[in-house]
């Protein structure tokens, strides 16, 4: 999935200015305006410019065009999802930064990965993130990219929802437990993903493999084949996220039916 490879699966082998130009006229926004932050053509999602005296380069700000294009259309989708459930979908907003970064939630490294934060409902993902999904993780395409901003952009819907202030007492209330309830948020999220990637097939704006870029990325960052890469053994009582294949299992549950309510992995608790 990305701005190269919209319009039903068309691939456009012209510049990428081209592109942009074409992409602005068939949607009716200016991709251009994208880079650096400003809302979006009649959604309302904003992007902040890259914190950090490095000046961009052209490639990097086709990926903050394309990581723009994806942020608008999951918001859209949400907001579109609430307004049918008679509520109103406050919009998130992406920060983009490189190495480091101030949060509500505390002083966060590029290491650390993207992640969301409930105080500011801000995402915050480190430019060169992606990079590393392909050449570390091992999760190359577009729509690996999509994924893990779709599943970000989940936990807003969870804060929006109230689900990340239960799990949150949850936790307080049982230490113990902690780490199981946080599974289930991280793979709750990752269900959103896919009730996202399902209104986005439906849109056309998927290609053959895209889905399989998405089950890649979330297999790659499951906790068992992290700790395996990186301490040489697999420990389930210290997963956070869940294992490789509980997140595909749950990201293909919520794409395939395409509802919320599929996505209830609190069940039985």
């Amino acid at each position: 999935m990305s701005p190269r490879r919209l319009g039903g699966g068309r691939g456009l082998g012209i510049s990428g200015v081209i592109i942009l130009l074409i992409l602005s006229v068939v949607f009716k926004q200016d991709f251009f305006s994208l880079v650096g932050g400003g809302a979006l053509g009649g959604g309302g999602s904003a992007v902040e410019a890259p914190a950090g005296p490095v000046q961009a380069s052209p490639e990097e700000e086709l990926q903050v065009k394309f990581v723009s294009f994806v942020l608008d259309s999951t918001q859209n989708y949400w907001e579109r999802a609430f307004a049918d459930l008679g509520a109103q979908y406050a919009r998130a907003k992406l920060v983009l930064f490189r190495d480091a970064v101030e949060s509500a939630c505390g002083f966060a490294q590029a290491a650390s990965g993207p992640f969301y934060c409930p105080g500011d409902q801000k995402v915050y993902i480190d430019l060169g993130f992606f990079d590393e999904l392909d050449s570390r993780f091992g999760a190359p395409g577009d729509f690996a990219q999509a994924y893990v901003l779709a599943h970000e952009i989940g936990h807003h819907v969870q804060t929006l929802l109230g689900v990340e202030a239960k799990v949150r007492r949850l936790q307080q209330t049982d230490p113990d437990g902690a780490n199981q309830v946080q599974v289930r948020m991280e793979l709750q999220a990752d269900c959103l993903a896919g009730v996202w990637g399902h209104d986005a097939g439906a849109a056309g704006l998927l290609q053959a493999g895209d889905v399989e870029e998405g089950l890649g990325a979330a297999a790659a960052v499951g906790d068992d084949r992290i700790q395996k890469a990186t301490q040489g053994r697999i420990t389930p009582e210290a997963f956070t996220h869940g294992s490789s294949q509980q997140r595909m299992d749950w990201f293909q549950r919520g794409y395939r039916s395409g509802r919320v309510d599929a996505c209830d992995t609190f069940a039985g608790r």
